[in-house]
């Protein structure tokens, strides 16, 4: 799979690798780093909106990225034309970044082994295009079978890339990277009153994942429940209370609480509220939170990251202590540490950074049942909508898009317009309980960070917090 790559990037644009490794040779000479990343990329996508297929679209792309680095300073670009003079343009201004190396070391670039964790086919043509509208038509079919249904909008997505990675650390790695994604989103009125709700998922498979487990059936089926819960719920008490989390998806929490703070440049540059906290206490002792880009098919899963490095399974925090930090290799270099192969980046165009990949909090030992019991006034949420965290302060402030009253250990109600807030510590400090049910979300996940999104996986076993904000009515 290796050579198709190499022939799909450089010797159908007429490059060999002799060339690579002169553009970072020039790239890293006086520097302490340079590399050249080489993509080509696929993507399609139809969508459905009230009874009708509104759209379809297919792109491709391809070009490269070339950086040089000094300490903290950069030197960046790109051309989306693989040609050797667009290219040496592009390295031409990006090593003229000024600076003293301590690390002018430029090795030999030696072809890495990599360990696959998923299919090294594209996903395009695994199905034809009308079985792709007969799905759309199919979840618009089943949801419109309720009679309270009102607007169906629903999208299915693929792409497939091929990435080149080559840099004066001696690194020489391709990679390949499949996706799908089915979006739903439906409408629901009754009694004068209108909800909304979402559901969806995918992963690094083919179109046939969605066929062969009938999921856009599950996935439609799960934004019909979810709407209906919504149109039945009442307003949310505030105040101060405990919460018990869900399984899977409600881990995004995790990811925008905790998890940002604990990307490298951030403890750099300490700008941190986990900044000079390794080897402490930073959380309850039954909590484990790893960030495993290994995961097979899981739509944060990597080969390998945008640097060439393999991904791995690194530990964040085990048994409540702060172990360490997600790493790329120039904060990883500043740090005086290795990277930990999270080392991102949204496209050839922009330029990698500490990233997550599949973000979640291992299985404890306690029941669900137990957590609820446990609670005379609070929450349990289950599904959560968009947020926000300070990453200094740690401080964050969830929307829950489903959630439900617990009264005397027991759940009454679906409640509408609760938000949840706090810092990341109190939160870490409070979990009291930990379930025995971990789960990963269904494969949605898009990160946001510096104006690049990047495709990431959550998950966690249910958690009890003896005590949050909640924002409601009173």
């Amino acid at each position: 799979m290796a050579q198709k790559i190499l022939q799909q990037l450089l010797d159908d644009n007429k490059i060999d690798e002799q060339q690579i490794s002169d553009f970072v040779s020039q790239l890293a000479t006086g520097k302490d780093y340079g590399d050249c990343y080489f993509q080509f990329s696929q993507a399609e996508s139809y969508t459905l909106e009230d009874n009708i297929i509104k759209d379809g679209s297919a792109n491709i792309t391809s070009g490269i990225g070339v950086r040089s680095v000094i300490g903290e300073k950069t030197g960046f670009a790109y051309s989306d034309i693989l040609k050797i003079s667009a290219i040496q343009e592009s390295v031409d201004f990006a090593k003229n970044i000024k600076g003293n190396s301590k690390n002018n070391i430029i090795m030999p670039l030696k072809k890495s082994i990599i360990h696959s964790h998923y299919s090294s086919h594209s996903p395009i043509n695994s199905i034809k295009s009308e079985e792709k509208i007969f799905i759309l038509r199919q979840i618009n079919e089943i949801a419109r079978k309720n009679k309270f249904i009102t607007q169906v909008n629903a999208s299915i997505s693929g792409g497939y890339s091929e990435i080149l990675v080559a840099g004066s650390d001696g690194s020489f790695a391709t990679d390949y990277r499949p996706m799908v994604r089915i979006g739903i989103s439906v409408m629901a009125t009754r009694d004068g009153r209108t909800e909304s709700a979402g559901s969806g998922g995918g992963g690094r498979y083919d179109y046939r994942y969605f066929i062969d487990n009938k999921l856009y059936q599950q996935y439609t089926l799960d934004a019909i429940e979810q709407v209906m819960q919504n149109l039945e719920s009442k307003p949310v008490p505030a105040g101060n209370m405990p919460v018990v989390l869900g399984g899977g998806w409600p881990g995004v929490l995790l990811h925008e609480a905790i998890g940002h703070g604990l990307e490298g440049d951030f403890n750099r540059k300490k700008t941190s509220a986990f900044t000079d906290k390794i080897g402490e206490k930073i959380a309850n002792s039954k909590c484990t939170i790893v960030d495993n880009g290994t995961l097979a098919n899981r739509r944060g899963s990597l080969n390998i990251d945008d640097e060439g490095t393999p991904t791995q399974n690194t530990t964040l925090v085990e048994n409540g202590i702060l172990k360490g930090y997600m790493f790329d290799k120039m904060n990883a270099r500043l740090m005086g540490v290795k990277s930990t192969g999270n080392g991102r980046r949204e496209s050839y165009a922009h330029l990698p950074m500490p990233r997550m990949t599949n973000t979640y909090m291992l299985a404890g030992t306690d029941k669900q049942a137990d957590m609820i019991a446990s609670i005379d006034k609070g929450i349990f949420a289950t599904n959560f909508a968009g947020g926000q965290v300070d990453i200094t302060s740690g401080d964050f402030v969830f929307s829950a898009s489903s959630a439900y009253l617990i009264e005397n250990g027991k759940i009454k109600h679906p409640i509408k317009g609760a938000t949840i807030s706090g810092s990341g510590f109190e939160a870490l400090a409070k979990i009291s309980m930990v379930g025995d049910d971990l789960s990963l979300d269904s494969g949605i996940g898009v990160c946001g960070k510096d104006g690049q999104s990047i495709p990431v996986g959550v998950g966690q076993p249910s958690l009890k917090i003896d005590e949050l904000i909640v924002g409601g009515t009173n």
